[in-house]
């Protein structure tokens, strides 16, 4: 079995801060883990009014996948490759073959890890996810490679059947939680913000995620968890580390000051803000362990 060590447990999730390579780049030398890409596709969107809408708890979004070609995204990949970078390629494509065909050559060019980006609800008429959907996703990449990937699931009803329907299917890890569905109201004009319902991530979905690692751990699931949401410090992290997750992703957050914010959680987690006073990191997790992702 493939595995992927992290320096820390602080990873940087999927999002529209690591389309590009010299975001990725900045991110890893301010101390995250490892790095999520943005979700590459076989055919990304074209005329897409991408956005987001800032709420009190967190943000909405309705960005889908990565508007760069796969050709683009290949070339980044063996870049980061071959610096030895931690860079995980999140992938998702409209059908199971076209993904497996997509994860091959994701590890042609020596990438180490992958993320299935199956489960954004900011797809065309949004996504009603079925257990049956997630392992033909995840049999087809198995099948495709041996590079160690996680299947990102959103939080929510059925989880517990999509999860063990990843494992079933060969995933390595599974990464809870993609956006959930939601909207908010404009003041003024009483329409709906973004024109529906989308994406939403913060502060205000961890008590949830908190929930579902939990409940997946109680009922015996194998595979290593990583948690996704409202992400803000090292006290969260060691709040999902504790759940039983074996890392997590920290996104929203970054959207302001990115290095900095990045930074200081990364400080937070490992105690490090604290080594000149001698005192000892909270650990919550052997931060040295494998994480399969």
């Amino acid at each position: 079995m493939l595995t992927m060590n992290l320096a820390n447990p602080v990873m940087v999730g999927s999002g529209l801060l690591t389309d590009q390579e010299r975001n990725i780049r900045r991110l890893l030398h301010s101390g995250a883990g490892a790095v999520v890409t943005k979700t590459i596709h076989p055919n990304p969107p074209t005329g897409l009014d991408e956005r987001i809408v800032r709420l009190p708890t967190g943000m909405l979004n309705s960005t889908t996948y990565s508007k760069h070609s796969v050709d683009h995204w290949l070339g980044i990949l063996r870049d980061l490759a071959r610096d030895r970078l931690p860079v995980i390629a999140s992938l998702h494509a409209d059908a199971p073959a076209e993904l497996a065909e997509l994860a091959a050559r994701a590890e042609a060019t020596g990438c180490r890890a992958l993320e299935l980006g199956i489960s954004c609800l900011n797809e065309e008429n949004g996504l009603d996810d079925t257990p049956a959907r997630v392992h033909a996703y995840t049999a087809a990449t198995r099948a495709a490679t041996r590079l160690p990937f996680s299947v990102k699931l959103a939080s929510g009803e059925g989880l517990h059947a999509r999860a063990f329907a990843a494992a079933r299917a060969g995933a390595d890890a599974v990464t809870i939680s993609d956006t959930l569905p939601a909207a908010a109201v404009h003041p003024e004009t009483g329409d709906l913000r973004l024109g529906g319902v989308f994406g939403y991530s913060g502060p205000g979905i961890k008590p949830l995620v908190l929930a579902s690692l939990w409940k997946l751990r109680r009922a015996g699931f194998p595979l290593p968890l990583l948690a996704s949401g409202g992400v803000q410090s090292g006290r969260d992290v060691h709040d999902y580390l504790r759940v039983g997750a074996v890392a997590a992703q920290v996104y929203t957050a970054l959207h302001t000051d990115m290095s900095s914010t990045l930074t200081r959680i990364v400080a937070e987690t490992t105690g490090s803000e604290h080594a000149d006073h001698g005192t000892e990191p909270v650990t919550g997790t052997d931060r040295s362990r494998q994480v399969r992702s």
